[in-house]
This record gives C-alpha cells, sequence and structure tokens, in this order.
C-alpha cells in the first residue's frame, strides 16, 4: 500500500528529528571534548608553575587544584596521581604539544635525515634542541633538583634521560650514515657525545647562568659535537 500523505508527514518529521539529535550529539560531544582539553591544559599550566616554585614536593595536588581552577577530584579524574600529572608534563613540555607524534614522526627529524652534511644535521638538530630548551629548561632544572629527594621525580627523571639517550641513538645511527664518523668512534659512542652535550644543564649554565645568547649557544653545541665526533675531511 502507498504511504498516505499523512504518513509521508510523519516519516519526514521522524527523519528530521533524527537527523537533529544526532547533530545535537555529535556538537556535544565536540563541545565536551574541547572542554576536557581545557581542563587538562589549565592543570599542566598550574602544575608547571608550580612544580617549579614553590617545587614539586611542595606542591600538594590541592595546591594545583586551586591554581588550575577546578575541584582536587577533576585532577585525579584527569591524571590519577601526581606522579603521573609530572610525567606528563614533563612529556608535554618537551614534546611543546600533547599531539600523538612518536619521536621518528615530528617534522624535524625528516628534515635532519634529510640533508647530507653531518655538521647541518647537527646544526638543524641544534636549533630544534634550543627551542626545546627555551620551552622546558623551567621544568626539568625542578625536575633535576626534585629527582635527589623524591622516589617519583627520580623515576621520571631517569626515565627521560633513557628516552633522551634512544632519541640520540637515532641521530647517532643518521650521523653514521654519512661516513664521517672519527676513528674509534661508532653509532653508540657517538650517542654518549650527543646525550652528554644535549642535557638541559648545559642550556642552563650557558644560556640562562652566564647569558649567552641562544644562537652562541647552538654554535658551542655543533663545534663541541663536531670537534668530537666528526673527522676533518
Amino acid at each position: 500500500m502507498a504511504p498516505t500523505p499523512l504518513d509521508r508527514v510523519k516519516l519526514h518529521l521522524i527523519e528530521h528529528y533524527t537527523a537533529s539529535v544526532a547533530v545535537k550529539r555529535r556538537y556535544q560531544s565536540a563541545r565536551r571534548q574541547d572542554q576536557a582539553r581545557q581542563t587538562r591544559r589549565a592543570i599542566l599550566d598550574a602544575a608547571a608553575r608550580l612544580f617549579v616554585d614553590p617545587g614539586y614536593a611542595a606542591t600538594p595536588l590541592t595546591a594545583v587544584a586551586a591554581e588550575a581552577g577546578v575541584a582536587i577530584q577533576t585532577v585525579y579524574a584527569v591524571f590519577g596521581s601526581k606522579r603521573q600529572l609530572l610525567s606528563e608534563l614533563v612529556d608535554v613540555t618537551i614534546a611543546g604539544d600533547d599531539e600523538p607524534l612518536s619521536l621518528p614522526d615530528r617534522p624535524f627529524v625528516a628534515e635532519i635525515t634529510a640533508l647530507a652534511d653531518p655538521v647541518a644535521k647537527l646544526a638543524r638538530y641544534a636549533r630544534h634542541l634550543t627551542e626545546t630548551h627555551v620551552r622546558q629548561a623551567d621544568v626539568m632544572i625542578a625536575l633535576a633538583g626534585a629527582a635527589t629527594a623524591d622516589p617519583d621525580a627520580a623515576a621520571i627523571w631517569r626515565k627521560n634521560a633513557e628516552e633522551r639517550r634512544r632519541g640520540m641513538g637515532m641521530l647517532a645511527a643518521d650521523l653514521a650514515t654519512t661516513g664521517r664518523l672519527r676513528p674509534g668512534h661508532d653509532a653508540d659512542s657517538v650517542a654518549d657525545v650527543l646525550w652528554l652535550a644535549m642535557d638541559v644543564r648545559n642550556y642552563d649554565w650557558l644560556v640562562r647562568q652566564r647569558g649567552w645568547s641562544v644562537e652562541s649557544y647552538q654554535h658551542w653545541f655543533v663545534d663541541t659535537v663536531a670537534g668530537a665526533i666528526l673527522d676533518r675531511a
């Protein structure tokens, strides 16, 4: 039996209602996700300020919640613990964002790999390293200090050190492909040199304590590493 005009009206109303509900739900879901990101960012920003001053050990999560303008239950719901908050703060501060991109997928890595000259590779990495240190120095120096007395901070510092060493292993392997390593060096020993030179405490001493420009710091990094690992060709 063919639908009557009344049936067609009812069907149209049902379709319109269903489509409206779907759109509304997508809008509400997107709005909730945006609110969740803003809340997470506010908590991380508050932790970044307070974990630096007065310091990680001296800052309870209640203080972070008050600084962020959220309930303490929200902090626990988002991060679960103070240690996890510190760990994620370190990760986000180093990366500069919370995008789910692994290190090999970061654009600067492809740029370094595309370069043929090892000194040019070091210079490109030095630029990235400086940008990272400018962003992370306060948090990482505070973490280094907290690690001397707090077991959670010490575990996160060790984890970060291991991750930095793995990252330098990738750069060292890339430098080894140029055939310019000094005799006696291999990718493993080059990674050790890079790992030592890129430590945030070097940046802290030279730029923040001694007043070097970031350009001078970059030249120091390139000259120091190149002089240690590359041949004279």
